[in-house]
């Protein structure tokens, strides 16, 4: 004689019903895992802080000390203004203008210390201002990231040392 064993095994119907909420809790997961990755973040726009110096000399000194990332001169303008005045005198441009980037002896000019066609921490603008008459009243300058249009900077210049 021969026993007989029997085995059971799940129903067919209780099997599929787990095979489907399995499929659907692992679906579940990786469309959070993914969701992360399909979400386009926008960059953070630049942030800089400077320091000005006004010099005995009859210029002021704008350093760039803290950048969180590199720029392209081609996308930054300068914009110097008097504040307060009937006249209300400005001076604008681009950063990598050919009267502008690296100029010595221009009214305006940037110096890239690295030389990498790039701003950054540590480069300056030398503004000669006596010769452009912005050595007397409230001028405020100011840089602007054209390709975001983001104002990066905006700050008084000292009054002229005597």
């Amino acid at each position: 004689m021969r026993e007989r064993i029997e085995d059971e095994a799940v129903s067919p119907v209780i099997a599929t019903v787990l095979l489907l909420a399995i499929t659907v809790m692992l679906s579940g997961m990786v469309f959070v895992l993914m969701q992360g990755a399909l979400n386009t973040a926008e960059k953070a726009p630049p942030q800089m802080t400077v320091s000005v110096r006004s010099l005995d000399n009859g210029y002021h000194v704008i350093r760039i000390t803290s950048l969180d990332q590199t720029l392209d001169p081609g996308f930054i303008s300068f914009n110097l203004q008097e504040q307060g005045a009937s006249s209300n005198s400005s001076f604008t441009g681009i950063v990598s203008d050919a009267d502008v980037y690296s100029v010595i002896g221009s009214n305006i000019s940037f110096h890239d210390r690295d030389a990498s066609y790039s701003m950054s921490a540590g480069d300056y603008f030398v503004l000669h201002s006596s010769q452009m008459g912005t050595d007397e009243g409230v001028w405020i300058f100011t840089l602007s990231d054209q390709s975001i249009q983001y104002v990066l900077v905006r700050v008084e210049l000292p009054p002229m040392v005597s």
